[in-house]
């Protein structure tokens, strides 16, 4: 009687231990399916939210982390807090990993923000004065975009083959005589109070509310900086081929994402694929 006793004690509790293994299994299957993405809130966080459902098809749950700055989304990814994030284009990319030694990679482009010049005290170029302080922003790569394009609207001239990588000491002709202020990019939309006109990016514009309406130029689709420039999702380096990266870059590249970007943000996010 004893020995049925502990046979049948014996039995129970491998029958206990194989049930909470299966349930710790079966917790770290649910925890893999979650895709944590870092995002800026608008476009990136608006599009990921639109495409969660695509992404849920595909048997993934899609965590979005909105950022209002751009280190930590790489160095949450970095260290592992997050499984990708998307907010910033390659050049970006590069220097961050150039600067603060991560090792972040880009899975592949999704779409393009032209920046733009939107009025601040004055409403049109011809306007500007003496003394006039046109804002910028104020990290490497954006900065010459801005830069670029007021030269390209006659605002300014900058030396010859600085590219990409010009700076305001770069400027060699300054017709209207103004003052160029470099600005943290979030901040710019507003501080247009107090600029006469200021350089843009499509992100920070859309959030603040700025429409296509508010602005006098845009950087050109065909651009150098278009081409450049286009925002990427970003994973940690050797996860680029992972299943969840490839569902997440599948659906931020579908024909639905596509609509949903010329429809919802009227030509100030052009899709890159």
């Amino acid at each position: 009687m004893k020995k049925n006793i502990l046979k049948l004690l014996l039995v129970v509790t491998l029958s206990s231990l194989l049930l909470v293994g299966c349930g710790n299994d079966s917790s770290d299957e649910a925890e893999d399916k979650v895709i944590k993405v870092g995002a800026t809130p608008s476009p990136h966080a608006e599009i990921l939210n639109y495409i969660a459902t695509e992404v849920e098809e595909q048997g993934y749950t899609l965590e979005i982390v909105e950022f209002q700055d751009y280190v930590l989304p790489n160095t949450t990814v970095d260290e592992g807090e997050l499984d990708a994030n998307y907010f910033q284009h390659l050049p970006y990319l590069e220097d961050f990993n150039n600067n603060k030694n991560t090792k972040l990679a880009s899975v592949g482009a999704i779409h393009y923000e032209p920046l733009g010049i939107y009025v601040g005290v004055k409403t049109d170029i011809k306007g500007l004065e003496k003394g006039d302080k046109v804002g910028v922003p104020n990290d490497t790569t954006n900065e010459a975009r801005a830069l670029q394009l007021l030269q390209a609207e006659g605002v300014i001239t900058l030396k010859d083959g600085v590219g990409l990588e010009a700076t305001k000491i770069d400027i060699v002709e300054n017709p209207y005589e103004i003052e160029i202020i470099e600005l943290e990019a979030a901040i710019i939309p507003r501080s247009l109070p107090d600029l006469a006109l200021a350089v843009i990016n499509g992100n920070y514009a859309i959030d603040a509310g700025l429409t296509t309406g508010d602005a006098i130029a845009f950087e050109s689709a065909d651009s150098e900086a278009a081409e450049e420039f286009a925002n990427i999702l970003v994973v940690k380096k050797g996860n680029e081929n992972e299943e969840f990266a490839q569902v997440l870059y599948s659906a931020l590249t579908s024909e639905s994402a596509r609509d949903f970007m010329e429809e919802e943000y009227k030509g100030a996010v052009l899709p890159a694929f």
